[in-house]
């Protein structure tokens, strides 16, 4: 049996090409995904030290940064050599043609002390004393900057001025990589920019020979039990963690995608051992005849499977590494910062065979036992193949019934706004289609074959009969298409209709003409002011907010406040000026508050001047409770809390003022400020949807291999149909039928399997969308389903096309044995 075993994989290897390729793919994904994050787990792990090489302790900040007058009292303490403050940050930098550098840029404090310098320094030096920067290598030479030059470098409390560069330094693939600029600057200048009072961490090196246990008990004392110590061990182990986290979370994240490939590719290959096993119906029972128990013809297929899993996963790792290295090349083009190189360990290797092995053997199970039950007798008739058989009643009735509790689950996901109903719903649908789809697929098959029918009339008909002969065959190769194009088709309907709730929220919410936004902080003290002083602009309004005895005190503007209110209870909100607020209607029922009431607010009278109601929808639980807010005019608020800042500011221009002047005019004031950004509306609504328009190609770009998979099933199906209607094809050939004609049939019947899988799949991706939008809206969100015609049509047609594509080889194969040789073959 071992000795046919192996003969009938080198036999039927080329019916088994396409399956193989399902395996090779889906281990390729697994396997390259894992070699990536090894990569990226390598590379971090090396750098995670690169600022503590010489740091044997640090002290931590905790609810509040650490002055620097401690700084001072940890470098008394007997035994220490060394101690610096340093701090993390962002700032801005002002480039060589006077506008900002693009990009979240990283501020850090530089120790002056060599004995805590730990950089790879590019060139020149590191600062050791204030008014001096350097900056990291790359954003150095993108800018044409060279050491002597000044760069002006702003953040949150003044406007940008000129720093001395003495220095470039290599921060790529540490934890200080976030791909945009990099600054450092010494301690003091660092606070400043930062606008910060304390250094978030002390690093301390120590003297020789000096005990480190001791020693760190020595500053414990000095800093107080507040302030956490940490010794060289713990703050490398901390700093491998933080470096690796990020590859750790998205390695899990392609490894979502990739059970998905590899779901679909156990699709494939079950179909596939369904069909070859039953073209071998004769030779299994001329096996029985002679003497080989079921056992032996069950263990014989399995050992097929084995072997052909096993090959093609080792295929599979050498596609991954390629696929990995694509991934490393790609990324770091993308602007996303990736440090690594290829890492492929014992593990990784044995892990993926073992599971492309798996996955063979598992999805050719059922198919091998179901063949094991041939009986002897068989071998004496001429039937080559066994007839299809129905799906089985219980399993239609399951089927039925796990589908509508999809359904039921997807439509009542918004009514109890619970996500996890909707990600059971779409499994449960899933499920159901996969159950129910020997009735269903058949079904839609010949709903769809009606119009081709009436296009090419016998051709179409001789499709539509190919197609449904075999329910389960059908079935199998239209679910496996379910998965992908469900997935994609979700994500395109989510996408689509979250960008229309956050384009209809910034026009509802924000009705003006520019918007200036902090980049990764708030704006910058001085600039509002500055802004609001210019004669050109005539509203100048920043988002401001601060919780005071459980309510939210929020700047307003006169001018703007009317655009966020639904209702007016009581009052005029015309009526807000300085001393007047507008009271919201719950906060108002809640404290007996009425239009003319004196309220006391954070240790301030003011009188109501309308009590108004809004609806402002919140994903995330607010710091009060819903409605407990009080709208009061920017002047009182900055009276209150003149420290207190926001990350956007609205700004209009000033009556007869064009847009183009007053755009002139802020971006004037902006050149001074590099940590803010101005843009107008249409350029907000594309900053707000473009991570959403970037995380679908990307997770569109995973899901297509599943796509692919599916439709080599496609194609797999259609090459092993071929062989088994060798002698059918021959006939119709023979009594007339064309040689267009037989590609003709094979692609139709290629098309209604595809059409029918995508059809289910886009349904089934709606479905889940609307569910999903409909939480949000129930949640708190102005989310409506908005579907994208468009896309959704691209998904249609590339399956379509790529459905057509498949029918091409076998076709060529169906054609290439002439018709007298077809007529004898078995």
């Amino acid at each position: 049996m071992l000795r046919l075993t192996l003969r009938q994989v080198r036999s039927d290897g080329l019916r088994l090409l396409l399956s193989t390729l399902a395996v090779v793919l889906g281990v390729a994904f697994v396997a390259g995904t894992l070699i990536f994050t090894d990569g990226i787990r390598a590379g971090a792990e090396e750098r995670a030290g690169a600022f503590d090489r010489h740091t044997d302790l640090a002290a931590y900040a905790g609810s509040t940064p650490l002055p620097p007058a401690l700084v001072d009292r940890v470098r008394a303490v007997d035994g220490v050599a060394a101690a610096e403050g340093e701090l993390i940050g962002t700032a801005g930098v002002v480039g060589a043609d006077g506008r900002p550098v693009l990009g979240y840029a990283v501020l850090a404090a530089v120790p002056t002390d060599p004995a805590l310098r730990s950089y790879d320094v590019v060139a020149g030096r590191l600062p050791a004393r204030p008014g001096e920067l350097v900056l990291d290598a790359p954003t150095a030479a993108a800018q044409g900057f060279g050491l002597g030059d000044p760069v002006r470098v702003g953040g949150a409390t003044a406007a940008a001025r000129p720093y001395t560069l003495v220095g470039t330094v290599d921060v790529a693939g540490s934890t200080r990589d976030v791909g945009g600029p990099y600054l450092g600057l010494v301690g003091a200048d660092a606070l400043r920019v930062a606008g910060v009072a304390g250094y978030d961490r002390i690093m301390v090196a120590a003297g020789p020979g000096v005990d480190r246990q001791a020693l760190a008990e020595r500053v414990r004392a000095v800093v107080g039990p507040g302030v956490p110590v940490k010794d060289r061990r713990v703050i490398l182990d901390e700093a491998v963690e933080d470096a690796v986290r990020d590859g750790r979370q998205f390695g899990l994240f392609l490894l979502t995608f990739a059970a998905v490939a590899v779901v679909v590719a156990g699709f494939v290959i079950a179909n596939t051992f369904a069909i070859v096993l039953a073209q071998r119906a004769r030779r299994t029972a001329l096996l029985r005849l002679v003497g080989a128990t079921r056992g032996q013809v069950f263990r014989a297929a399995l050992g097929e499977a084995a072997l052909t899993g096993l090959l093609a996963s080792a295929v599979g790792v050498l596609a991954g590494v390629g696929l990995a290295a694509g991934l490393g090349a790609l990324l770091p083009a993308l602007d996303v910062p990736v440090a690594g190189t290829l890492t492929v360990t014992a593990g990784t290797v044995l892990l993926c065979l073992g599971l492309g092995t798996a996955l063979t053997v598992l999805a050719a199970a059922l198919p091998a036992w179901q063949g094991s039950r041939i009986a002897p007798v068989a071998a004496l008739t001429d039937a080559a193949v066994r007839p299809a058989r129905p799906a089985g009643r219980l399993r239609l009735a399951a089927g039925a019934l796990v589908l509508a509790g999809g359904v039921a689950a997807l439509a009542g996901a918004g009514a109890a706004a619970q996500v996890p109903l909707v990600a059971l719903g779409g499994v449960l649908a899933f499920l159901g289609v996969v159950l129910f789809g020997p009735v269903l697929v058949p079904a839609l098959v010949r709903l769809f074959g009606r119009p081709a029918r009436r296009l090419f009339g016998v051709t179409a008909a001789l499709a539509v009969a190919n197609a449904v002969r075999n329910p389960r065959r059908v079935a199998a190769t239209a679910t496996a298409m379910v998965i992908g194009i469900g997935l994609v088709s979700a994500f395109v309907v989510g996408a689509g209709s979250a960008k229309a709730g956050i384009e209809a929220a910034v026009d509802r919410e924000l009705g003006v003409d520019f918007l200036v936004t902090g980049i990764g902080v708030d704006l910058p003290a001085p600039l509002v002011d500055e802004l609001a002083a210019r004669p050109e602009l005539g509203v100048v309004h920043e988002q401001r907010s601060r919780v005071v005895d459980g309510i939210e005190l929020r700047a307003a503007h006169p001018a703007l406040v009317r655009r966020t209110l639904t209702a007016v209870d009581a009052g005029d909100p015309a009526g807000l000026a300085p001393g007047s607020v507008l009271v919201h209607r719950e906060l108002a029922a809640a404290r007996g508050w009425r239009v003319g009431s004196t309220v006391t607010l954070a240790g301030h009278p003011f009188r109501v001047a309308a009590v108004v109601a809004a609806q402002e929808p919140a994903l995330a639980a607010g710091p009060v409770p819903a409605g407990h807010e009080v709208d009061l005019v920017d002047a009182d608020f900055g009276r209150l809390f003149p420290a207190e800042r926001g990350h956007l500011a609205e700004v209009e221009p000033a009556e007869g003022v064009s847009p183009a002047a007053a755009r002139t005019v802020l971006e004037a004031v902006l050149a001074d400020y590099p940590t803010a950004n101005l843009l107008d509306q249409a350029a907000y609504k594309r900053m707000l949807t473009g991570t959403v328009d970037l995380v679908l190609a990307f997770v569109t770009a995973l899901l297509g291999l599943a796509v692919v998979i599916s439709l080599v099933g496609v194609a797999n199906t259609l090459s092993l149909s071929v062989v088994e209607r060798t002698r059918e094809n021959a006939v119709l050939r023979a009594v007339g039928l064309t040689r267009g004609g037989m590609r003709a049939v094979l692609a139709v019947e290629a098309l209604l399997t595809a059409l029918v899988g995508t059809v289910l799949g886009v349904a089934l991706g709606i479905g889940v969308a609307a569910a999903a939008m409909a939480v949000l809206a129930r949640i708190g969100g102005d989310f409506t389903l908005v579907l994208p015609w468009g896309r959704l049509g691209l998904v249609v047609a590339v399956a379509v096309g790529a459905a057509l594509a498949a029918s091409v080889l076998p076709a060529r194969r169906a054609l290439s044995r002439p018709v007298v040789a077809a007529l004898g073959g078995e």
